[in-house]
């Protein structure tokens, strides 16, 4: 039976409940989601909005693109909070670090994706993919060997600093800057000069959208423009389902 993906919508995959240890004696509690049915084609690496403002691994893009991309696009979706920050799959050890202790949290993700984990391999084709707060993570500490390229959703470049940018830059790796036209830090035009530290970087304006990308219409382009970088052969996604489901109805935080 035919069906319209919705915001609840939660597509199959293999769901592994996961634990990250940082070099500074933190565990961190996330999630790896999995396709169903075959190897995953490429990795997200997710690193989520600002914990002091309700950021964390199940702020709504997030979690909408470990419940659909594994089926759709073939991807596998790594996600977790940050030190001090909790959702319904619990809370990580240690106290928010202002974007600074994180960096230890970030390492602990590429590790455990590059094959420090109890699964015993390495996740293929790492992407980092940061939103709001969790994209100044990546600017700032995402630029690792394993990694072949960053997207960032709604960045505010509060933390980043030029020097991070032209890291990125000189690294020749790929940037999709996905921009709000509405956002309440960074706007395109902005977001255009201040991403020119990067020469390869690609700003995807988005019309109508604002910094918490609310709506289904917003998160369906959000998750277009990330399968196009990461599997282009998957997009553009579809918005039903052929198949088994499951439907979330339980309060998430």
């Amino acid at each position: 039976m035919t069906t319209e993906i919705t915001a609840h919508t939660i597509l199959p995959a293999r769901r592994e409940p996961i634990e990250l240890e940082t070099a500074d004696g933190l565990t961190l509690v996330g999630e790896l989601a999995l396709p169903a049915d075959r190897e995953p084609a490429a990795t997200l690496v997710t690193f989520h909005p600002l914990p002091t403002a309700a950021g964390m691994m199940d702020s709504h893009v997030l979690r909408k693109a470990a419940w659909r991309l594994p089926a759709l696009a073939g991807l596998a979706v790594l996600r977790f909070n940050t030190r001090g920050t909790a959702s319904a799959r619990g809370r990580s050890e240690g106290e928010f670090g202002g974007g600074v202790a994180e960096q230890y949290d970030v390492a602990a993700a590429f590790e455990f994706a590059e094959g420090l984990n109890p699964f015993g391999r390495q996740l293929p084709n790492l992407w980092a993919l940061g939103w709001s707060f969790g994209s100044e993570l990546v600017l700032k500490y995402g630029c690792e060997p394993d990694v072949l390229g960053a997207i960032l959703l709604s960045p505010p470049l509060h933390r980043a600093q030029d020097e991070h940018l032209k890291a990125w830059g000189a690294s020749g790796k790929p940037v999709t800057v996905l921009v709000p036209e509405f956002d309440d830090y960074l706007r395109p035009a902005q977001a255009r000069e201040r991403f020119s530290l990067i020469p390869q970087a690609e700003i995807v304006a988005v019309e109508g959208a604002k910094h918490l990308w609310v709506g289904e219409k917003y998160v369906r382009i959000a998750l277009d423009e990330i399968v196009r970088r990461v599997n282009p052969s998957a997009g553009p996604l579809p918005i039903e389902w052929d198949g088994p489901y499951e439907k979330y109805t339980a309060p998430i935080g």
